[in-house]
């Protein structure tokens, strides 16, 4: 196998058994150490684990790779190299150490930009905001969006598994999860991100002015004052409301074979469970469930009439944003009905939302796509709320 440069500056992969492929689809590489596939960065691809045909890896070509997503030359190319480099391979230095100094370095960073873009914050806020965008979900989506993990030279194949899983997951987000998915990130996308970071700030002199500069766009979106508004910790936001109310709260957990499962109690009186394999991710699905449940046990439902033919775009983060103003919960979204042949298939959904004189039902129209009739629901929402004594 061997890798040929043709007349058009494109990079071919070429041997007796395959046609051409443009390095643009996908490059493979012979590596008795690891077995990840390379994709171009630019282009999406969920195909994070090969075949068990596909071993591959070419340090050189994910240096390349890497840097490019970075848009950014390396003085020293082995700092990169290292970042690179999971501990799994014993025989060569790993990303630990990196690692150690990327989470310092990007707490700091994050601390001065949130210090510097909310001068009216108190410290608790901050420290709110920093968590949120130095937190393992949140990297870890980053390592998912620019498919860093494909370029990491590994010796276990039980981390392919897990991150395959939880790209699949983050896939079928709507949103970016600011407090966790369906499923907990692993650390390792995470640890992959710090170590990549601190290889930049090394290479720069540890210089963290530059640093930002080139860092700020590998992060986005930065969590922001308004999205933790939107999406409150759950389990704070349970604790907080039954506080309120002068409730007690507890929730309970136990291990059930390979799962975790969280119980929430309010006044001694069970309300909802959740599992998963993690027990944090199991607490914090159990506390959403129950902050849903108990909003519906507790209001009544209101409908609205709405006037037809008042969609218009981005209607869903627009409520989303009234939502977070108004400090209610996020807006909840169901298929109501489908119509038509599985080739023509339309849609209706509905959007609830929770205000303080009870739960907000409203439908849209039909659609053809699950995310219009989401989007005509959401602005129906709206001009509803406009028009009543609920906003």
């Amino acid at each position: 196998m061997q890798f040929i440069q043709s007349t058009d500056k494109s990079l071919f992969l070429h041997n007796h058994h395959q046609n051409r492929v443009p390095l643009t689809h996908r490059i493979m590489m012979e590596s008795p150490e690891s077995c990840v596939t390379l994709t171009n960065p630019i282009t999406k691809s969920i195909a994070l684990i090969p075949d068990d045909d596909d071993i591959i890896t070419d340090m050189a070509a994910s240096i390349r790779a890497v840097e490019e997503i970075l848009d950014y030359k390396f003085k020293n190319k082995k700092l990169l190299e290292q970042a690179l480099t999971h501990s799994s391979c014993t025989d060569s230095p790993s990303y630990q150490r990196l690692e150690f100094v990327g989470d310092a370095a990007l707490g700091l960073a994050i601390s001065n930009f949130v210090y510097l873009t909310y001068p009216e914050l108190d410290p608790g806020q901050l420290s709110l905001l920093r968590s949120a965008n130095v937190s393992t979900e949140k990297l870890a989506r980053v390592a998912v969006k620019h498919s860093l993990y494909k370029f990491v030279r590994h010796n276990t194949t039980t981390l392919d598994e897990k991150v395959k899983e939880f790209v699949l997951a983050v896939e079928q987000e709507e949103e970016a999860e600011v407090h966790g998915g369906v499923m907990k990130a692993p650390k390792v996308l995470a640890d992959i991100v710090e170590s990549v970071v601190a290889a930049v700030y090394v290479d720069m002199h540890f210089d963290l002015k530059l640093l930002w500069k080139k860092i700020n766009r590998l992060l986005e979106p930065i969590i922001t004052l308004d999205l933790l508004a939107q999406q409150p910790q759950p389990v704070t936001m349970l604790y907080e409301l039954c506080q309120k109310d002068g409730k007690h709260v507890d929730i309970k957990h136990w291990r059930k074979e390979e799962k975790d499962i969280a119980s929430v109690y309010v006044d001694g009186q069970f309300v909802v469970s959740a599992t998963s394999e993690n027990k944090e991710n199991a607490k914090l699905h159990a506390a959403k469930s129950a902050l849903t449940k108990l909003a519906c046990n507790h209001t009544s439902k209101l409908d609205l009439e709405v006037e037809p033919n008042t969609e218009f775009g981005g209607a869903k983060q627009k409520l989303n944003e009234l939502c977070g103003r108004k400090k209610w919960p996020a807006p909840s979204y169901r298929i109501e009905k489908q119509v038509g042949p599985s080739h023509d298939r339309r849609f209706i959904c509905s959007v609830q939302v929770a205000v303080a004189k009870g739960v907000v039902f409203v439908m849209g129209d039909e659609k053809t796509r699950v995310k219009d009739a989401e989007n005509s629901a959401a602005s129906a929402m709206i001009w509803g709320l406009q028009g009543s004594n609920l906003s």
